[in-house]
């Protein structure tokens, strides 16, 4: 078969990896020692790499993280408390395909977004669908969807995700209608999703912002008691990252001057 005919079939049929990864080769001599099996191996990993980037990309671009971080980036020598074998152990999705929930807390600053986004980035990579929004942001949106008449089909895409991200949440109190929101996205989310969620507020001082006694005993039943915890501690690594930027500009302007 010619060359050219064979490309624009492998293109029609989809394999476009597979059209260019046969281009490449033909053209390359050391390819000339290889058996069929092996050029059919090499073809069809080509492929398949390619859609997996694919599917990646396009979880990526639906979760909407925040921050691009990447857990080998994760920086354990910060004297802030995070524990290397749990943080992970949960870098492996297990807690997500077992459909458990994430708590991460702290004070500001101490890269509590940076580890969620990590984490979620992660789970993109393990295949599962990702959704990041910080919480004054989800709980706007689903105020608007509400007054738009699509509030259904909002809760329909979140309860399909399968971990939902929930950053920065508290210190203001909810509302009558976040409340019910919540409960209704914490409910739907039972054994059949994750929850990450970072605050800066305890655990023990979410009953207060929930502000019912009732729906905060039933949102708390359903997330903390299911939920693996990481309680981030220290200083502002942003405060730090500003000291060692501005040392490093005196140390230039003084290098500056010697010259």
């Amino acid at each position: 078969m010619l060359i050219h005919p064979m490309v624009d079939r492998l293109r029609g049929l989809g394999l476009t990896a597979m059209a260019d990864a046969f281009i490449e080769m033909k053209n390359t001599a050391a390819a000339d020692d290889l058996s069929r099996e092996d050029w059919l191996g090499l073809l069809l990993d080509r492929e398949v790499t390619s859609r997996e980037n694919k599917r990646l990309d396009r979880r990526l671009r639906h979760a909407r993280l925040r921050q691009s971080a990447i857990i080998e980036d994760t920086d354990f020598r910060v004297p802030r408390g995070l524990d290397r074998a749990l943080f992970q152990k949960l870098a492996e999705c297990g807690w997500i395909r077992d459909s458990q929930h994430l708590v991460i807390g702290g004070p500001t600053g101490v890269g509590k977004s940076w580890l969620a986004c990590a984490l979620g980035h992660k789970a993109c990579r393990e295949g599962y669908s990702v959704l990041y929004r910080r919480a004054p942001r989800l709980f706007a949106e689903l105020a608007t969807a509400r007054g738009e008449g699509r509030a259904a089909r909002l809760m329909a895409t979140l309860e399909r995700t399968r971990l939902l991200i929930i950053d920065d949440w508290g210190p203001e109190p909810l509302s009558a209608d976040q409340r019910r929101d919540l409960l209704e996205i914490v409910e739907d989310r039972y054994e059949k999703g994750s929850l990450l969620i970072t605050s800066q507020v305890p655990i023990g001082r979410w009953h207060d912002l929930i502000g019912d006694p009732t729906l905060g005993d039933a949102i708390l039943d359903r997330v903390v008691h299911r939920a693996h915890r990481i309680e981030l501690k220290g200083p502002s690594l942003r405060k730090r990252h500003a000291v060692n930027v501005t040392l490093s500009d005196d140390a230039s302007l003084t290098n500056a001057k010697g010259k």
